[in-house]
């Protein structure tokens, strides 16, 4: 039986690493790549040094910093980063075509079939990896699988520089074991709801009725049944398009007051409107992300003429779905907001290298 042999590469700490790369005085130093803190900014990416004090990506830059108080902080220097993530993808199309770009820093690579007629997929990510510190000097972590979502967990489990490979026979013995939460898109409710059940682990997951968990959780139930089984036909996609563009912060403290939800979403459609114009993209939808402080997660929308990229408006129509939620009433520990509904003539295939796609 032919399987397609899937590589996931996720670069280490990527904005860090470049910067402890370029600034040898910060090698071993606990650095943090995000704005200042006093105009309420999160961290971009942290080095593993500084992980240790629990500093991670999407952290509001004050708390990383009362974590972490000896660390180095730098304003991130997206042109450098899309630079080298040019380098990095130049490197990956040396071995195939078949490049799905995630981030910055993250990718899917079919290598099934590549240019290198290298028979093994273990084999081609070890070349890369190798490649990539030699050319760069930098680490990237592996994972290779028969399929994205495989490869995806499994570049995740030895960081950093870490090379972890699910063979065929495996899948099971592989998946079994781990937390339910290592599905992509598993967050803390539907862990909630499957941890309820007595669902804690994939395993757990794979053994449940498949009529039980679509009656509990519909057509996701369905979803996260097949993963938990280890399938997943998606192909690797490079003319991979977005279909919308957005932004997000999560709250160190729930946030009840109308003005700060109105400075929120004012940085957000600053932040999204200059990505919007960098892809030459406009949208005519908005969407409104609002996480209470219980962990329930709504959405409002709304479409309309004419396109728009510029940041007043999006804050206009943000502000006004904000009016269609209980955000004042009940509070709010995530603001997200994202546009979509491109003009058709003028989306683009996904560009990388146009700004930064968020948290490394």
């Amino acid at each position: 039986m032919n399987h397609r042999k899937i590589i996931h590469v996720d670069m280490d700490a990527f904005y860090a690493a470049v910067e402890q790369r370029d600034n040898p005085a910060l090698l071993g130093q606990p650095v943090v790549v995000g704005g200042d803190p006093r105009e309420r900014s999160v961290v971009a990416a942290a080095s593993y040094e500084a992980r240790r004090f629990g500093v991670h990506s999407a952290m509001p830059m004050k708390t990383a910093l009362r974590q972490c108080p000896q660390a180095v902080r730098i304003s991130p220097d997206f042109h450098k980063y899309r630079r080298i993530s040019g380098e990095i993808h130049a490197i990956f199309h040396e071995y195939t075509d078949l490049v799905e770009p995630v981030a910055y820093d993250e990718a899917y690579l079919d290598v099934t079939y590549n240019k290198q007629d290298i028979p093994f997929g273990h084999r081609t990510a070890r070349l890369l990896k190798a490649q990539i510190r030699r050319q760069l000097h930098l680490t990237a972590s592996a994972g290779v699988a028969p399929n994205k979502f495989l490869a995806k967990i499994a570049s995740d489990l030895q960081k950093p520089d870490g090379l972890v490979v699910v063979m065929p026979d495996q899948v099971q013995d592989f998946l079994r074991p781990l937390p339910v939460e290592k599905i992509p898109g598993v967050g803390q409710v539907t862990r909630q709801h499957l941890s309820e059940r007595g669902i804690n682990t994939i395993g757990e997951l794979a053994g449940q009725e498949l009529a039980d968990l679509v009656r509990r959780f519909g057509k996701r139930g369905a979803y996260l049944w097949e993963l938990a089984q280890g399938r997943d036909d998606s192909p690797v996609d490079p003319s991979w398009e977005p279909q919308q563009l957005s932004q997000e912060t999560t709250f160190a403290v729930d946030v009840y007051e109308r003005e700060e939800m109105r400075f929120a979403l004012k940085e957000l459609a600053e932040e999204l409107s200059g990505r919007l114009r960098r892809r030459r993209l406009r949208g005519r939808s908005v969407t409104l992300k609002v996480r209470y402080p219980d962990f329930q997660t709504i959405t409002r929308s709304m479409t309309q003429y004419p396109y728009l990229d510029q940041a007043e408006t999006i804050m206009e129509r943000a502000l006004e779905l904000l009016e269609r939620t209980e955000a004042e009433a009940r509070g709010v520990r995530l603001l997200g907001v994202g546009v979509s509904g491109f003009e058709e003539d003028m989306v683009v295939q996904l560009d990388l290298f146009a700004d930064a796609e968020g948290p490394c």
